[in-house]
């Protein structure tokens, strides 16, 4: 009610909801600016974020620059303070490396700033995704992504731009959450498939690395647990390559962030 008496505001309303994508569109089709920034509900920013953003999208070849995202109930359990490590992960190591190699690969929704001309080219494409013959629901900020790069444009990441978004304090959510996610990531990585031998070489490995990653570390357990049911025998030597890749990878980030938490996060 405040923010409606505000005349710098204009609120839609939809007359149901019909979900993110389809209330994101109808809020950029009656939007006049030359950037657009999206924020997720659960979101607060910094009260600089669009002083940050803003100088990166000066650049013309830059569709979308998202900003650093941080737990913003990051004291309510052992999994929110994880979870708060994830996300440092995530943009300080995942997104800032793929940045500096000229393409984000998704975008995250709580922050991040559209160029208006990039998004009135792709609007029609984002809103008729179907997947397995019904209009998709979830993965909304990755594909958006991937249309900006499939028509040429950059996406970058500001670690300076902080915006605080509330996370799952319970596994049961959590997982609901990565399932979502994780469905996304496969889906539209078949998408981008055909991007990739026009981006630089780094993302080729760091997409193949995302995918196949889990999906050999999934192997290495089961191989595991086949191995100690069969032959009661332990597969030591593959548990301890695991486990000293885990210390060594958060030594390093605990080092890189001058935060001894990281230490736990393994």
């Amino acid at each position: 009610e405040a923010f409606a008496r505000d005349p710098r505001f204009n609120i839609l309303l939809l007359p149901q909801n019909v979900g993110k994508r389809k209330a994101q569109i109808a809020a950029i089709r009656r939007s006049a600016g030359d950037m657009v920034l999206n924020v997720d509900s659960d979101t607060i920013l910094a009260s600089d974020v669009i002083r940050k953003l803003v100088p990166k999208m000066q650049d013309a070849a830059v569709g979308a620059a998202m900003g650093q995202l941080t737990a913003r109930n990051r004291n309510d359990s052992w999994l929110t303070r994880l979870i708060d490590m994830e996300y440092w992960l995530a943009c300080n190591e995942e997104r800032a490396a793929q940045a500096r190699f000229g393409a984000v690969m998704c975008c995250c929704g709580p922050c991040v700033m559209y160029r208006r001309s990039a998004l009135a080219s792709l609007l029609d494409q984002y809103e008729s995704q179907y997947f397995r013959g019904k209009p998709s629901d979830f993965g909304e900020d990755r594909h958006l992504t991937i249309l900006m790069l499939k028509a040429g444009f950059r996406t970058e990441y500001v670690p300076s731009a902080i915006a605080a978004t509330v996370v799952p304090n319970k596994l049961g959510p959590y997982l609901r959450q990565q399932l979502r996610w994780a469905r996304s990531t496969f889906r539209d990585t078949l998408l981008g498939l055909r991007l990739l031998p026009n981006l630089n070489r780094f993302l080729t490995l760091d997409v193949v690395g995302q995918n196949l990653g889990p999906l050999l570390l999934a192997l290495s357990v089961l191989t595991g647990l086949a191995q100690l049911a069969l032959t009661g025998t332990a597969p030591w030597l593959a548990a301890l390559m695991i486990v000293a890749m885990t210390m060594i990878r958060c030594s390093v980030v605990a080092l890189r962030a001058r935060q001894l938490r990281f230490l736990g996060f393994s």
